[in-house]
């Protein structure tokens, strides 16, 4: 397995959502190791102390801390950005990685919004917002975490919330394909107004967690199949790779210097579904600039922030 060289980050603050296992977890114990300060949002205390243990028992020197963040609650969002705001703490790395995949039925956000659209997209717009003062003072890298289902993606525009007609594979390749327009919007803004934030995005290929059991089963009466098969083809070693291989793009992304702003990163085997960091072609479904300025202007309405007044 190719790895990534991590330079030395002592000193450097890194908030990586939905560590609290998968690839999000592999992320923080990668930058612990490097000598980052970290900072892990989760939806669940419980695991987010298991996870503490886990970074703990890798890097036992490792500083880290637990903040509730559930990034279906706007709420939630606002109420983590504010207390890291009074912290004060330039932050220098943020990885925007939690998210949902492909519940069976249709799922609402606490405003309403469709889970995954509200979840993977929406609730880290308005984390990055809430907290890109912290970002400027650091001269932060944001990585976001995209995946491949966003190559077939499309921005339902006149629905984008799934309530004329959900399905979960469409939904969820709306909402990848968003975090690929945001990511990289976010980086022409930042040069264009002077921010200092390095802004790129990474997707982790077929890589087995449990995002393939936790989404699936939302809304199901009998368990998803998809997880025994993505186990199955993990233990052949087809077109699924594990965590520790999953975790390489974005930690090239979000750490190396070789690691540019507005580019895409991912696994450079076949169909892209496993392999080693590597650029990528931005897709097709994300070349068009309009439609980046769009989805900025409808998400800042659905985020209730604005990053121009910040």
């Amino acid at each position: 397995m190719q790895d990534v060289s991590v330079p030395d980050l002592t000193g450097k603050l890194a908030v990586v959502t939905g560590a609290s296992d998968g690839i999000g977890l592999g992320l923080a114990v990668r930058l612990a190791r490097a000598g980052a300060e970290l900072v892990l949002p989760v939806r669940n205390p419980g695991k987010g102390a298991t996870a503490v243990d886990r970074i703990h028992a890798a890097v036992p020197q490792a500083t880290v801390s637990v903040r509730e963040l559930d990034l279906a609650s706007l709420d939630s969002v606002a109420a983590l950005a504010d207390t890291l705001n009074r912290d004060g703490r330039p932050i220098n790395i943020l990885i925007n990685n939690a998210g949902v995949m492909m519940p069976a039925t249709r799922h609402a956000t606490a405003e309403g919004l469709e889970l995954q659209f509200g979840t993977n997209h929406v609730g880290h717009v308005a984390l990055t917002g809430r907290i890109l003062s912290l970002l400027r003072a650091g001269r932060a890298r944001v990585t976001t975490m995209s995946s491949a289902a966003a190559r077939s993606g499309k921005i339902n525009w006149a629905d984008p919330q799934s309530e004329r007609g959900y399905s979960a594979m469409r939904s969820y390749g709306q909402s990848k394909l968003a975090n690929l327009l945001f990511g990289l919007e976010l980086d022409r803004r930042s040069a264009a107004d002077g921010w200092g934030i390095v802004s790129n995005v990474a997707h982790p290929g077929t890589t087995l967690t449990n995002l393939y059991a936790s989404g699936p089963n939302l809304g199901r009466r009998r368990r998803s199949p998809v997880e025994s098969i993505m186990k199955r083809l993990a233990g052949w070693g087809i077109f699924v790779q594990p965590v520790d291989a999953g975790l390489l793009p974005a930690l090239y992304a979000a750490t190396s210097p070789q690691a540019l702003g507005g580019r895409f990163y991912g696994p450079d085997g076949f169909g892209q579904f496993t392999g080693g960091p590597t650029e990528l072609a931005i897709y097709r479904s994300a070349r068009d600039q309009a439609d980046a300025v769009r989805l900025w202007d409808l998400s800042e309405r659905l985020a209730g922030v604005d990053f121009a007044a910040v």
